[in-house]
């Protein structure tokens, strides 16, 4: 049986809205490099692009 990875060897990131670090998860193995935010909540609050649109 393999040994466990301990938390603390994971890769962290800074999460682009809050500013808080999140680790690895095992649900974000194929696209960590594409992980941007620590969370949904965070990835909804994320500031909107700028279009180019005056209103």
């Amino acid at each position: 049986m393999p040994r466990m990875t301990k938390k603390s060897d994971l890769p962290t990131k800074t999460c682009a809205t809050c500013g808080r670090p999140f680790t690895w998860r095992k649900k974000w193995e194929k696209v960590w490099d594409e992980v941007r935010y620590c969370s949904d909540r965070c990835r909804g609050a994320r500031k909107p692009a700028k279009s180019g649109q005056k209103t």
